[in-house]
């Protein structure tokens, strides 16, 4: 029995070392791929900060403005877009995400557009309504693909299908800190600001009101790819934390088995010197 017993523990411990390998494996590629994803992000702020800077200035700038991107209304319809992971392996990261979707849903006639493929299968399981399937690997999904999602949601907007549109995603706050967030696409919100007396007022051609409408679309395509920008560096720092402390285990229980194993053969060894001794008085 002490030398079956210490096979099935050297067995484990080779188990536990070859998941070791795969853990600390996967967590080289997420850290290799986080700062990919960080430079993608860093790089793409700018841009977008810009653009919705000119928003808001348009907006605060003109107190006659009126459109139908501003207006709220009262019915019920709304469209989330989801972005989860493609796999697993990501510890809270896909399912906190799912749980805030959920809980902005309740109440609500939604429809969903996901992207990534656990966003996917989710809501297609849950029996919602996906307004496409296009973009059920989000490790595919480009900036000229954020920005046709924008034109969809502008047309379905205008169009009345949608009373409102809101972007689900993870927020990326640091390498060991990353949380669920829900922002509202659309209706836009205006904000009140101080319009001080320096203040240049810029002019818009044609008119603000063309240049809004014209801007509207791009802008959400903007908050879209910054939000895939942000998902993406979130997903690879939790699977980088997640394999880090999985590898953590894994290297704590080698050690518990590796003790195991040497009191086990411990054992056998001296069982078996006893037998000896006692076969020689006999």
């Amino acid at each position: 029995m002490a030398g079956v017993s210490t096979k099935d523990i050297k067995n484990r411990i080779r188990s536990m070392e070859s998941t070791k390998q795969i853990t600390k494996a996967m967590e080289m590629v997420a850290a290799s791929k986080l700062r990919q994803a960080q430079n993608r992000l860093t790089a793409s702020r700018p841009y977008f900060r810009i653009l919705s800077n000119t928003v808001r200035d348009i907006v605060a700038t003109n107190r006659e403005f009126t459109s139908p991107y501003l207006c709220k209304r009262e019915g019920s319809k709304a469209l989330f877009v989801v972005i989860a992971g493609d796999r697993g392996l990501a510890g809270g990261y896909n399912s906190n995400l799912l749980k805030l979707a959920v809980a902005q849903m309740e109440g609500k006639d939604a429809s969903v557009l996901p992207i990534g493929k656990k966003a996917v299968d989710y809501f297609r399981s849950k029996g919602y309504s996906l307004l496409a399937e296009s973009y059920a690997e989000a490790a595919d999904v480009d900036v000229g693909d954020c920005f046709s999602i924008a034109k969809l949601l502008s047309k379905g907007y205008l169009a009345g299908q949608f009373d409102e549109i809101h972007l689900v995603y993870t927020n990326f706050v640091s390498v060991l800190s990353q949380t669920a967030a829900s922002r509202q696409l659309l209706p836009l919100i205006q904000e009140e600001q101080e319009q001080p007396e320096s203040r240049m007022i810029t002019l818009y051609e044609p008119d603000p009101e063309a240049v809004f409408a014209a801007i509207v679309p791009e802008y959400l395509g903007g908050i879209v790819y910054g939000a895939l920008c942000e998902s993406r560096c979130a997903e690879q720092a939790a699977r980088r934390t997640a394999m880090d402390s999985a590898t953590s285990n894994a290297e704590d229980m080698i050690a518990d088995l590796s003790l195991k194993y040497n009191r086990a053969r411990q054992a056998a060894i001296t069982q078996e010197i006893t037998e000896i001794v006692a076969g020689a008085e006999a």
